[in-house]
């Protein structure tokens, strides 16, 4: 994969997720990001070397984030300060949670060679990125400890079954 097309996807997926947060901030909707991430999605689609692959990527990756996401929410760990919800989250998770998981379909290919560092890093980062909304306002945080016990767990999780069964999926 060029080097280009992972720039445009991580770009992309950053743009999203800034277009959620701050249409949220700024103009409390989720109309900006709605319609960033979809252009988005779709270009992606479009461009995907195996359809299949990503369709599938996709769906999976998203389905156990909401599910988690919605179940730490719904247990009262954190929770959101948004206009509108689907479940337990924001609307605009629907369109990020898609978003975040094109990067498993083309962009964390290369960290198979990396995988103790990749797991380490994902506990890292995936939990700050959570934080990050609280100084926003955007989270609410109602157990901290927890909250940081369960995301570094879930985060590093994912990476793993990523790494060691998801990215061995063929789809010819």
């Amino acid at each position: 994969m060029s080097k280009l097309k992972i720039i445009l996807i991580l770009s992309g997926y950053q743009f999203t997720w800034l277009m959620c947060v701050f249409g949220e901030l700024l103009y409390n909707s989720f109309i900006p990001g709605l319609i960033f991430g979809l252009v988005f999605l779709l270009l992606s689609f479009l461009n995907s070397n195996n359809k299949k692959k990503f369709t599938f990527t996709v769906f999976l990756v998203s389905i156990i984030g909401y599910i988690f996401d919605s179940t730490l929410v719904f247990l009262k760990v954190y929770n959101f300060d948004v206009s509108l919800y689907f479940g337990f989250l924001p609307i605009w998770m629907l369109i990020l949670w898609p978003s975040f998981s094109l990067l498993f379909d083309e962009v964390f290919v290369f960290l198979s060679n990396y995988k103790f560092i990749a797991i380490f890093i994902s506990g890292i980062l995936g939990p700050l990125t959570y934080y990050s909304g609280v100084p926003l306002g955007l989270i609410e945080m109602n157990q901290l400890y927890l909250f940081i016990f369960l995301m570094i767990i879930f985060w590093m999780s994912l990476m793993y079954f990523y790494l060691n069964y998801l990215i061995k999926f063929k789809f010819d």
